[in-house]
């Protein structure tokens, strides 16, 4: 599918010459910290240098002080606390740092992980009742409870105070909890918005450790967790969270904890763990347990502190995700198919696909691939529990909550946000669902956003890719929303004839450009060896390119992912 090549414009130059001057950087290293919007020397030695004494006091947040107050009540007064979180990785890595954390300092407490069958997302009546029956007269909510009013309500008829720490946006009402710790409330001033729910409950443990004077490696050591929760659940890794996902990253790198280094060994890579490590190696497994059996098998892993436990916990984990994964690839299948010799895709703007026996914990992930090979806002279908559940992901910059909005008459619940979405309906709803689909889309949709567009940071020469470039530019990292890994653009590339097709339509090259011969790079160009015969010809060829470390642990030098390719222009 071709792609929109989209350079990024300078804007005010004059700003840009100031970052130049004030940091004494190349006009491409201006470029990338303009485009992050670092404009100034204090910006950049923030975004440069994370400093954990530079953490925002977890008092600022709205509700702290009474929920650590409610807290201290219950470990005085010896009461039952269970602590509740969501079956995704944000959601089980929140409940393993507080559970751990306050574990080691009180004993009467549970964790309570929903299971994502019988009682969907979130705080549930089932999750009420169980801590009703079982005693327990507090319970604090990681990563969901914002919208759970009735719920909220319903604990508080049975005598259970609840303290939600949630990250996600309030609704008009908020519910009647002892404490919120939400800095997305309207009314909390908490200075940094983009928490991930574990990191909302790292401030809780922090509240806690400088209330009772613990030292700051008491909750620091679980930063680790903290920083995969944040790379999993795609939240900005700017200000608060590029601090905790740096540290986290340098923790899981140096001393990782029993789990997170069994999980990493089934992986058996030995280049250092990165965002990337987190979010296609760790995080998908995390996330298995939930959609395949149960949430509460990943907490077992990641609170395990003895090294031969976690091996058997990993295991049994990265199985479940190998079914994951086999689900995934066979339902994906089954919907390319269901597509190509069904559907004209040439006069449809959605896509909106139902099978009754794709399995409900992929069908996110089956949306996902089929966006990428597509590019259509897609909705897959399937039934659950007598329920036809369905799962939304949308292209870039078009607003797919609001689509389904439009057609909430045809549907029983739905929620998300602009770029995915859940949603449930009645079978008989599904084709009048598909075709309001498709005309609401229809309607407002650009012919733009139905083209892939790669943004690139700027267009660089090679021999501009020198030593002092590359260190600045390893200093950018960790890369996330907000600040992704940098896009280059370079033009009139050439291959020194050591290219070659290798794995399933993979391309290596050595990569030169004219005006400078004897300077080469090696690259690789995933799923495009079809391009071989250009450079074969030696055509000059135009190249979009990230920059990453090649061997262990970035001590072989910097190779090329070339991202596009297309015949050079000026050719």
């Amino acid at each position: 599918m071709e792609k929109k090549w989209n350079i990024l414009p300078p804007g005010n130059v004059d700003v840009l010459q100031t970052i130049q001057d004030q940091l004494h950087v190349s006009r491409h290293i201006a470029l990338l910290l303009k485009h992050r919007n670092i404009l100034s020397y204090e910006e950049a030695k923030a975004f440069f240098r994370p400093d954990l004494n530079t953490l925002h006091d977890p008092f600022l947040m709205k509700g702290m002080r009474e929920a650590i107050d409610r807290i201290d009540r219950a470990i005085e007064k010896k009461e039952k606390i269970l602590i509740y979180g969501d079956y995704d990785v944000d959601g089980t890595t929140a409940v393993s740092i507080v559970y751990s954390f306050f574990k080691k300092h009180y004993t009467h407490l549970e964790y309570y992980i929903p299971d994502r069958y019988k009682e969907g997302y979130g705080i549930s009546f089932v999750g009420i009742d169980y801590a009703a029956a079982n005693g327990f007269s507090l319970i604090i909510s990681l990563d969901c409870g914002i919208k759970a009013n009735d719920k909220v309500s319903y604990a508080n008829e049975k005598n259970i105070d609840f303290i939600i720490c949630d990250h996600h946006l309030p609704g008009q009402d908020v519910p009647n909890a002892l404490a919120i710790l939400d800095p997305k409330q309207n009314d909390c001033t908490y200075p940094y918005k983009e928490l991930s729910g574990a990191g909302i409950g790292f401030k809780l443990i922090q509240a806690w450790s400088i209330q009772h004077k613990l030292a700051p490696e008491a909750c620091y050591s679980y930063l680790d967790l903290v920083a995969t929760s944040i790379a999993a659940d795609i939240v900005p890794i700017t200000g608060e969270n590029r601090i905790l996902t740096t540290f986290g990253l340098e923790r899981i790198n140096q001393t990782p904890r029993p789990g997170v280094k069994a999980l990493l060994a089934l992986n058996q890579s030995k280049n250092a763990v990165s965002v990337h490590t987190l979010v296609f190696v760790l995080g998908p497994r995390i996330n298995a347990a939930g959609r395949i059996e149960h949430g509460s098998k990943a907490v077992e892993l990641l609170i395990s502190e003895n090294d031969s436990e976690a091996e058997l916990f990993a295991k049994a984990i990265n199985e479940t995700n190998n079914q994951r994964r086999d689900l995934d690839s066979g339902n994906t299948t089954e919907a390319i198919e269901l597509l190509e010799h069904e559907i004209n895709l040439n006069k449809r703007y959605t896509t909106v696909l139902y099978n009754r026996n794709w399995h409900k914990g992929v069908i996110g992930i089956v949306a996902s691939r089929l966006i990428e090979k597509y590019y259509r806002p897609t909705i897959i279908l399937t039934e659950s529990d007598g329920k036809i559940s369905g799962s939304a992901r949308s292209v870039k910059e078009f607003d797919i909550y609001s689509a389904i909005e439009q057609c909430s008459e045809l549907l029983d619940q739905f929620g998300g946000h602009k770029f995915a979405a859940g949603l449930t309906l009645k079978e008989e709803n599904i084709e009048a669902f598909r075709e309001k689909f498709e005309n609401v889309v229809s309607k407002s949709i650009t012919p733009e956003q139905l083209i892939p567009r790669i943004d690139i940071d700027t267009e660089i020469e090679f021999h501009e890719i020198n030593d002092k470039f590359l260190r600045i530019l390893r200093q950018f990292a960790p890369h996330g929303p907000e600040n992704m890994s940098p896009v280059f653009c370079a033009r009139e590339v050439f291959d020194t004839g050591w290219g070659q097709v290798f794995g399933n339509n993979h391309l290596k090259l050595e990569l030169f450009q004219k005006s400078n011969p004897a300077l080469r790079f090696q690259a690789i160009a995933y799923e495009k060896g079809d391009y071989i015969t250009f450079f074969q010809k030696k055509t000059p060829m135009d190249i979009v390119f990230k920059l990453q470390e090649n061997g262990y642990r970035g001590h072989g030098g910097m190779q090329l992912i070339v991202e596009d390719l297309r015949i050079s222009q000026h050719a």
